[in-house]
């Protein structure tokens, strides 16, 4: 034991208690606990409408390989662009910041309307792509490279970019 243990022992030696000043009074020990009805207040959780739009950049783009990764053909969700395609394809890649694995509102596989591009261009696209994380609230339009050389290359703002819901059809009632 080292001495400076054994002075303080010595100058403070250990109390005992007693077992009977540990019990609780008897009035104590016979209350039980009784339920408590408590109100809280609740909020509604604010919900993004479906319909919200936003305003987006566009740009028409073709997979090669200066304008997309090593291997072109295949999007970020793990599609494969046709070799056929065009910008009938209705295919769309969106910037991270659009994305919901990144906190935005859309998914891959969603279909989204797009309107105010060129001519033909407006219209419903299923989100397949990601476009490199420089870009912020922009879009980009698969086409392919005759028609982006032939007056569809371009850069658009302003676009409206918003969740697809199809209408329902009509029924009598």
């Amino acid at each position: 034991m080292s001495i400076a243990l054994f002075l303080l022992t010595f100058l403070f030696p250990p109390r005992t208690v007693s077992s009977t000043a540990l019990a609780l009074p008897s009035t104590v020990a016979t209350l039980s606990p009784r339920p408590v009805a408590v109100s809280l207040p609740v909020q509604p959780v604010k919900k993004a409408p479906e319909t919200l739009a936003y305003r987006v950049t566009a740009t028409a783009y073709w997979p090669e390989v200066g304008q997309t990764d090593d291997n072109p053909m295949e999007t970020a969700d793990g599609s494969i662009i046709p070799d056929n395609h065009s910008s009938k394809t209705r295919w769309l890649a969106v910037s991270r910041d659009l994305l919901s694995r990144w906190g935005g509102p859309f998914k891959y596989g969603e279909k989204v309307r797009v309107t105010g591009l060129a001519n033909g261009l407006d219209g419903v696209y299923i989100i397949h792509d990601t476009m490199n994380r420089r870009h912020r609230h922009c879009v980009d339009v698969l086409v392919n490279e005759q028609e982006c050389k032939g007056g569809l290359e371009g850069r658009w703002t302003g676009i409206k970019l918003q969740k697809y819901a199809p209408e329902s059809p009509w029924q009598a009632g």
